[in-house]
């Protein structure tokens, strides 16, 4: 954590848990309470930290209530959306976590193409209510995603080729500052808070709605192509050159792999190391097998499956493969072309996946989002072509060692392949700040001038932590 929190000392006794239950309507989880345990399991079962209280928070009030509460205690503060985060940002140990979990809403104007979001909902929620009026925006690959990480992180998926980036379709953000108050930030209303939350992390407040734009998407073309791994330099050599020249229509993210167990996959390759491409394709339904008919020239798939289906049937694919409660080390480093060398290296921890969970994903953010200018948001690798992370996964945590060697080995053996920075949201535990500098490039320091104005303290620093910029001397 960097930075300060404004306040010294501080603490949780009783006298400030019942002071804090009384002046909020969502309930104050303590460590007594038989909520708790569940209160504190997050996604990734590798973080085992103890709050001091949960505030699940109704609504935009309480939140307001509760971030004045915690500043003028002294105490740490963390807020949880949906508790995807991979190092566990949203638990901070004897502090107070802001669950906006409650906060589960989405409003669609099926007219003016527009969603409002809450700041608790999860991806599958907004797919849902979009889905009904055959609209839908980028975002993620999971449903069980929170749409507010996610989101501030920048936010990539399927559908990014065609359409961009989340915050490429963000119109606005109602945001809880540090002094407690409350804005509405759009590209004419707070506009550097506005830029500063396109890509800038949970640095600059707590957002407890988020406004995006639709498209009109109700089914696309799913595929599965998988070959054998010993297949990885035919496979990715036609990848690297296939892929940025395809119609913008088609997304595919590249993946090492072990074949999960049941359909659509056929029995005999249970088990056994892939490599793979997930496609998206948003054109014509018609065309899907004659647009992926491709896949051939990299040499023939041990399995290829394509289909039609709903948008949300997509997002939802992966979820009961990797649930909640899994032991998880991810990071991640963004790449503008795959060398031969950079091929050989997928290949070598490709055939050495150390367990079936265990995966390495290159989705593309090309397309639709390298057009957006560079200085537009904070997003910063508008040059790059593809988001990789390397995620080790698995349900036992003796493995728990083994999982996060291979995912360490597996980026720092790559990194000198990468453009220098990562996705925001992909960046591990303790990866250090020049990480977090990397991942923002010439946008730091603009960043930092954002902090200083909405969060001259940094109460906001459980997260990939953003400093304030320093006073100019002189000033106060």
């Amino acid at each position: 954590m960097g930075g300060s929190t404004g306040s010294s000392g501080g603490g949780m006794d009783g006298t400030t848990l019942e002071a804090m239950r009384t002046g909020l309507r969502g309930p104050v989880i303590a460590p007594e309470d038989s909520a708790y345990d569940e209160a504190r399991s997050i996604y990734n079962a590798m973080i085992d930290r103890r709050p001091a209280a949960f505030v699940r928070c109704a609504d935009a009030g309480d939140v307001m209530n509760a971030v004045d509460f915690v500043r003028d205690h002294g105490l740490e503060l963390a807020v949880r959306g949906g508790g995807h985060s991979g190092p566990g940002l949203c638990l901070v140990d004897g502090g107070v976590t802001l669950d906006l979990s409650p906060m589960r809403w989405v409003r669609v104007d099926p007219v003016a193409k527009t969603a409002q979001v809450g700041g608790g909902s999860l991806l599958g929620d907004l797919d849902h209510a979009a889905h009904a009026f055959g609209l839908a925006t980028p975002a993620g690959i999971m449903s069980t995603t929170g749409v507010g990480g996610l989101t501030l992180g920048g936010g990539h998926g399927h559908l990014t080729r065609k359409y961009g980036l989340t915050v490429d379709n963000l119109i606005s953000a109602d945001v809880v500052l540090a002094d407690g108050s409350f804005v509405t930030a759009s590209e004419t209303s707070y506009p550097d808070l506005f830029w500063a939350l396109r890509g800038g992390g949970g640095n600059f407040g707590i957002v407890t709605s988020f406004t995006y734009r639709l498209h009109p998407l109700h089914s696309v073309g799913v595929g599965i192509t998988v070959w054998p791994v010993d297949h990885t330099r035919e496979v990715l050599r036609w990848y690297r050159e296939f892929l940025p020249q395809a119609p913008e229509d088609l997304n595919g993210f590249y993946a090492v792999l072990a074949v999960p167990p049941g359909p659509p996959f056929p029995e005999e390759l249970h088990g056994h190391r892939m490599c793979a491409v997930v496609w998206c394709w948003t054109g014509d339904l018609a065309l899907l097998d004659e647009t992926l008919a491709v896949v051939n020239d990299a040499g023939r798939p041990a399995f290829h499956f394509t289909s039609p289906m709903p948008y949300p049937a997509l997002q939802t694919m992966f979820d009961e493969l990797i649930p909640k409660g899994l032991q998880w080390y991810w990071s991640g480093d963004f790449f503008d072309r795959i060398t031969d060398e950079a091929v050989d290296i997928h290949l070598k921890y490709g055939e050495n996946l150390p367990t079936d969970l265990s995966t390495m994903h290159l989705y593309p953010v090309d397309g639709a989002a390298s057009r957006v200018g560079s200085f537009d948001t904070a997003w910063a690798y508008r040059d790059a072509v593809w988001s990789g992370v390397f995620a080790g996964i698995d349900p036992d945590p003796d493995n728990a060692g083994l999982i996060k060697q291979w995912c360490t080995d597996y980026r720092e053996e790559l990194h000198p392949y990468s453009m220098g920075g990562a996705y925001v949201n992909f960046i591990g535990p303790g990866e250090g700040q020049e990480r977090v500098r990397a991942t923002y490039r010439d946008h730091y320091d603009r960043l930092a001038e954002v902090k200083r104005t909405y969060d001259p303290h940094n109460l906001f620093h459980a997260n990939q932590n953003i400093e304030p910029a320093h006073w100019p001397q002189g000033d106060a």
